[in-house]
């Protein structure tokens, strides 16, 4: 009987324990502790499964990358080292490594179980996905660089010394830091990732740190407004937008998919596209190409201009523009925390996609300079067999 006893005790407090966790969780507007435990089990490629999204669909006219098979270099920098490319790939726990030249697909690898066809996590590599969309309202006239955040979503009450052009630098100042702590994803960042009410979070945190415009520090809740603002400017959500504006236009091959913030909400617009390689390597031939896809210009020329131009004030050690980092030697890349990058080099017409399931923002100036030796060698033509 006493053995009984402590188990029923013990039952009981085990569940006093679980039905708190539940209750707080959704007290917080966060997704509930099983599904917390699946994000911290899951790689970091694969964790769009998990949440709802919507779909992006496939080109109705796909456009293939042409194959010129080329050699990579046979070594790479790491670390005040030589190693392989191969060995780079397995240490920074790749999951897919692209090299476009020129337009055409030299060098395609994926790790073990990994198909062409599979999509992975973009993570912040969205940011930059959303700078086009923004150029594309801007070059048509529906939204300006100086309009002010508050009169374009006046519900979410933005500061009214915000304006876009702060947005698009990360140098508005609002104050949500970037926390990706896994075992506490309950403040900055890491709660607007797990939130299922991002209007209600904006609303929430809208305080400022700094004076809008006087520096720039990373913030991926400037994202999130941008793309609060484009749903509304446009009339449409930011999925939608994506596949008539972009994916469709570039030839994407796959269906994509961008996480809500829950069933039937809006997109998580900091993060969460969900693609193949493949068509997150074109966008950077996007990019490349001034904006042009199949004879057509899809962004304005004036926006790649601006994106390949820094802005005034530094974001952490980079140079940074309208949501695209400036490593260095005159490239641009997306890039996002888990180890995703689309590196563009427009010196080499080079597009380097790179996804994995890295430490967060973990080796990312040395696997910059990885990308930039890969893209600047000549990458000799193999004949065909």
């Amino acid at each position: 009987m006493r053995w009984r006893r402590i188990a029923i005790a013990s039952a009981a407090a085990v569940a006093v324990v679980v039905g708190g966790s539940y209750a707080g969780t959704s007290l917080l507007a966060v997704p509930p502790p099983h599904t917390l435990y699946r994000l911290l089990t899951t790689p970091t490629s694969q964790v769009g499964g998990l949440y709802p999204a919507r779909r992006v669909p496939a080109s109705a006219h796909p456009l293939p990358f042409a194959e010129r098979p080329g050699t990579l270099p046979a070594t790479v920098p790491w670390k005040g080292r030589q190693i392989t490319v191969a060995q780079f790939l397995e240490t920074t726990k790749s999951r897919a490594f692209l090299v476009v030249r020129d337009g055409a697909l030299v060098h395609e690898w994926y790790a073990d179980g990994v198909r062409p066809t599979d999509r992975m996590a973009s993570w912040s590599v969205a940011k930059s996905i959303v700078s086009l969309l923004v150029g594309q309202a801007i070059g048509e006239g529906r939204l300006r660089e100086d309009d002010r955040v508050a009169d374009l979503i006046p519900a979410e009450h933005v500061n009214p010394a915000v304006r876009v052009r702060d947005l698009l630098d990360m140098a508005s100042g609002i104050d949500v830091p970037e926390n990706y702590r896994e075992y506490w994803p309950f403040t900055g960042t890491a709660r607007m990732y797990l939130t299922q009410d991002l209007p209600g979070f904006v609303r929430d945190h809208n305080g400022l740190e700094f004076t809008p415009g006087s520096k720039g520090e990373y913030r991926s809740v400037n994202t999130q407004i941008l793309g609060m603002i484009l749903a509304k400017v446009e009339g449409k959500p930011l999925s939608e937008l994506l596949g008539e504006r972009l994916w469709g236009p570039i030839g994407a091959q796959d269906d994509a998919t961008w996480n809500l913030d829950h069933d039937g909400g809006i997109e998580k617009a900091f993060c969460c596209v969900n693609a193949t390689a493949r068509d997150f390597a074109k966008i950077g031939r996007l990019v490349l190409d001034n904006g042009r896809a199949a004879d057509h210009q899809i962004v304005p020329a004036a926006w790649i201009k601006r994106i390949s131009t820094p802005a005034p004030h530094r974001v952490s050690e980079w140079q940074y523009s309208a949501q695209w980092w400036h490593p260095g030697h005159g490239a641009h890349s997306a890039l996002g925390v888990y180890g995703q990058y689309v590196y563009t080099d427009p010196a080499t017409n080079t597009v380097i996609v790179k996804l994995s399931d890295y430490g967060d923002e973990q080796d990312e100036q040395q696997t910059f300079d990885v990308l930039h030796t890969i893209s600047t060698t000549d990458l000799t033509t193999r004949p065909a067999s």
